[in-house]
């Protein structure tokens, strides 16, 4: 519980933290609620076959209700390794002043991660998130103010692959009990470097937002992933951005980027899913561990302001037509 009420806290501190604009134009939040999430944390091959055993957990999660009346779109915001960052609040502003309520979960100080995973990735499963976003679902499903109709889902980095893949009718079918469909993923910088069994039924469209120069998480692997998805017949598009290193949204990121020193990137690796839900590292033929060569660390994080510029307005044009907002 003490670990539940320190995420809540870092939640309400992110927020707090945007209240500090200098230039004023600040989208104030008529309410923001605070909930607890029950989700589970399991490995990969367990989500893979859709074995649920693991130990329980709660999440702090966050809605933020703009000043507009009657039920509202929501986008479910996913962070990524380092947990919920200085874009978060960027975001909200976005999509507050447009109508839309933005609904925020931390997926790692309630599993006693408070400093993330980008040191050390093999203490959480990269699908385990998936199933965080299926629980935040089930919150939003539930509440008098959210329209179900109009949800979207949107992350960034390990957030982002989380976001990519919970498109996936395979893994909705398995673990997505809310009722909801979301009606868009977008999902920024992710990692498109595994391939799991059907991956190319998914259940939305997609619309990845990408830096050409990503030295974390590369972007041909989601070029390639993209081009089999277009060729199922899914709708399905990429922003590339030709000088935007990872993490370029964020708002204080550093700029010029920097080396993110001892940051695990699987950038060298290809993983697919064989029998049982074991991912097999291309390269070995035997069973992905961190542990292996294709494991890179140090890669270059940083903002790119022309970048999130350039998202920001395609993005909420998009959301404007999607939700039929005025």
């Amino acid at each position: 519980m003490l670990k539940l009420f320190a995420g809540l806290l870092a939640l309400l501190a992110g927020t707090l933290t945007a209240s500090a604009d200098t230039t004023g134009n600040i989208n104030w939040a008529s309410k923001i609620e605070l909930v607890a999430i029950p989700s589970i944390t399991i490995p990969d091959r367990q989500f893979l076959v859709g074995d649920d055993h693991g130990p329980q957990v709660l999440l702090g999660g966050m809605l933020r209700i703009p000043a507009a009346s009657g039920k509202l779109p929501v986008v479910v915001l996913v962070h990524g390794s380092g947990g919920i960052g200085s874009n978060f609040p960027y975001w909200e502003q976005e999509f507050g002043r447009l109508g839309i309520a933005t609904f925020s979960f931390d997926a790692m100080t309630g599993r006693g991660l408070p400093q993330g995973t980008s040191a050390n990735q093999r203490v959480l499963g990269r699908l385990n998130m998936i199933i965080d976003i299926y629980h935040s679902l089930e919150i939003l499903a539930k509440h008098p103010r959210i329209d179900p109709e109009r949800v979207v889902i949107m992350g960034f980095s390990r957030g982002g692959q989380a976001t990519l893949y919970a498109s996936e009718a395979r893994f909705q079918a398995m673990w997505n009990k809310s009722g909801i469909k979301p009606l868009a993923y977008l999902p920024f910088y992710p990692d498109c470097g595994t391939t799991y069994r059907d991956d190319t039924n998914v259940t939305g469209p997609i619309h990845i937002f990408h830096g050409t120069v990503d030295s974390y998480n590369p972007i041909a692997p989601c070029k390639a992933f993209m081009a089999r998805l277009i060729a199922s017949g899914h709708d399905v598009k990429m922003s590339e951005y030709p000088h935007a290193e990872h993490s370029f949204d964020g708002p204080i990121s550093p700029n010029p980027p920097i080396v993110s020193k001892g940051s695990q990137s699987v950038r060298a690796c290809h993983q697919t899913e064989s029998d049982n839900g074991v991912l097999i590292n291309d390269a070995t033929g035997k069973p992905f561990t961190y542990d292996d060569e294709c494991v890179k660390l140090d890669p270059k994080v940083g903002a790119d302001p022309e970048a999130r510029e350039l998202a920001a307005a395609e993005i909420t044009a998009y959301l404007k037509e999607l939700f039929k907002l005025k």
